[in-house]
C-alpha cells in the first residue's frame, strides 16, 4: 500500500509517499481500507516535532480517517467486513490501508458519506464536547468563536447554531467569515482588519456568555474582555502558534471561568450522551461538515502546507480511494 511518511522532522515538505506492508489484523484489531483522511494542525506539529508529545520518525502521518472494514481479527464481535467506520490516533491515517484496535474505530452515522465522516471526526467532536461539557452552551446564549474559519472553529459555529446560541464568528479573512455566515453566524469580525475589542462590544453590547478559542494569539484577550460576568472562556488549542498571556485581574473582577478542554476530562456518562447528540445532528444533516479542499495522496505535503499556513476553510481532506 502507499502511505505518506515523515522520514525526519521538518516542515510539511519533508513528507514523501512510500510503499509499505500492512500486517493482517491481530486479536482485537481490524483492517480498514481508507477512503478519506482529514488533515489536522497537530499533524503539522508532529512532523516538526513541535507537538506536546513526540513520535520518532519515520512514521506514517495522519490522525483521522474514514473507510471500510476489509478484515477482522479474532475477539472482535461488533464489527464486520463491509462496515463503514471512522478512526483516530496519533499517526498512521494517511495510508491506503490501516490496521487498528477495534476500540479505536466507530460506525459511521447513517446518512453520512465517508468523506463527511472523515471531516466530522476530530473537529466536530472537539467542538461539541467543548460547547456542551465546558461552555454549557444552550438556547439563547451569546457565543463567540475564534478561528471560526478553521476545522474546530467552523464546527463550533455550526454546532453553536444547532444548539440555539447566537454566534459571533471571529476569523482572519472575508472568505472565512462568509462561510461562517452561511452556517448561521449572526456577526462576523475580521481580526486582521478590525479592532476586535470594539467590534465585539458593538456586536454583543451586553457581553458574551461563552468564548471558544482554538487559536490563541492576540485575539484571546479582547475575546475574554467581551464576556459578561460569570462567562466561560474555553481554550482548545493554539493554532496561531502563540500562547496568550491572560490578565488574571479580568478573571477575578468579572468572575470569569477559564477552562481547558481535553476529552479525558469529560465524565463518561456525559461523554456518551454528547456523542449520541452529535451523531443525531450529523445523521439528520442539521449539521454538515464543510470540506474546503481535497488533495490526492500524492499531494499530502501540499495538503499539510495548506493547513500549516492557515489557509484552510473548514476541513482539508486527502482522497485515498
Amino acid at each position: 500500500m502507499r502511505a505518506a511518511v515523515c522520514p525526519a522532522f521538518g516542515p510539511p515538505e519533508v513528507v514523501r509517499i512510500e510503499q509499505r506492508d500492512v500486517p493482517a489484523p491481530g486479536p482485537g484489531q481490524v483492517g480498514v481500507r481508507v477512503h478519506a483522511a482529514a488533515v489536522n494542525f497537530p499533524d503539522v506539529l508532529l512532523i516538526a516535532d513541535s507537538y506536546q508529545v513526540s513520535v520518532a520518525p519515520p512514521f506514517v502521518v495522519g490522525s483521522e480517517f474514514a473507510g471500510v472494514v476489509d478484515d477482522v481479527g479474532s475477539d472482535v464481535d461488533d464489527l464486520a467486513v463491509g462496515d463503514s467506520v471512522t478512526g483516530t490516533g496519533m499517526v498512521g491515517a494517511f495510508a491506503e490501508r490501516v490496521v487498528v484496535e477495534a476500540a479505536r474505530v466507530s460506525a459511521v452515522p447513517d446518512g453520512l458519506d465517508l468523506f463527511a465522516a472523515a471531516a466530522a471526526g476530530v473537529a466536530h467532536r472537539t467542538a461539541m464536547h467543548s460547547l456542551r461539557s465546558m461552555a454549557r452552551v444552550g438556547e439563547g446564549d451569546e457565543l463567540v468563536v475564534l478561528g471560526a474559519g478553521g476545522g474546530v472553529g467552523l464546527a463550533a459555529v455550526q454546532l453553536g447554531v444547532a444548539l440555539g446560541a447566537h454566534v459571533t464568528a471571529v476569523a482572519s479573512s472575508p472568505e472565512k467569515l462568509s462561510v461562517a455566515t452561511i452556517y448561521g453566524a449572526r456577526h462576523g469580525i475580521d481580526h486582521r482588519e478590525t479592532d476586535v475589542r470594539a467590534a465585539l462590544r458593538g456586536a454583543i453590547p451586553a457581553g458574551a456568555d461563552a468564548v471558544l478559542d482554538p487559536v490563541g494569539g492576540a485575539v484571546s484577550e479582547p475575546a475574554l474582555r467581551s464576556l459578561r460576568r460569570g462567562g466561560r472562556f474555553i481554550t482548545v488549542g493554539f493554532a496561531s502558534g502563540t500562547i496568550p498571556r491572560i490578565p488574571l485581574n479580568l478573571v477575578l473582577v468579572k468572575g470569569i471561568h477559564v477552562l481547558g478542554f481535553q476529552f479525558q476530562d469529560v465524565p463518561a456518562d456525559e461523554f456518551a450522551r454528547t456523542e449520541q447528540e452529535l451523531r443525531a445532528l450529523l445523521a439528520s444533516r442539521r449539521v454538515t461538515p464543510h470540506i474546503g479542499a481535497v488533495y490526492p495522496l500524492a499531494e499530502a505535503a501540499a495538503a499539510l502546507r495548506h493547513v500549516a499556513d492557515g489557509r484552510a476553510v473548514g476541513k482539508v481532506l486527502i482522497d485515498l480511494r
